[in-house]
C-alpha cells in the first residue's frame, strides 16, 4: 500500500480534506531543482484535520468520484 506525507490545504467539505504533497524534480539540461505540487482528496472520517496540519495518507479503494486516499495519522 502506498503512503504519502503532505499538508492539508482545504477542509471545506464534510469528511474530506485536500492534501498537497510536495516533491522536487530536477531539470535535465540546467540541473535546477523545482518544486512540484500534487493535490489528493482524502477521507477524514471524524473531521479531525485542520488546515496546515501535516498528515499521512494511504491509498484505498475509491470512496467517491475523486477520493482514493484515507487519512492515517495527523497533527
Amino acid at each position: 500500500m502506498r503512503t504519502k506525507r503532505g499538508v492539508v490545504t482545504s477542509t471545506k467539505m464534510d469528511k474530506t480534506v485536500v492534501v498537497s504533497v510536495y516533491t522536487y524534480k530536477s531539470d535535465s539540461k540546467y540541473k535546477k531543482r523545482y518544486r512540484v505540487t500534487n493535490k489528493f482528496y482524502a477521507h477524514d472520517e471524524k473531521n479531525l484535520c485542520n488546515e496546515w496540519d501535516t498528515v499521512t495518507i494511504k491509498e484505498t479503494r475509491p470512496t467517491s468520484k475523486l477520493k482514493r486516499w484515507e487519512v492515517v495519522e495527523g497533527k
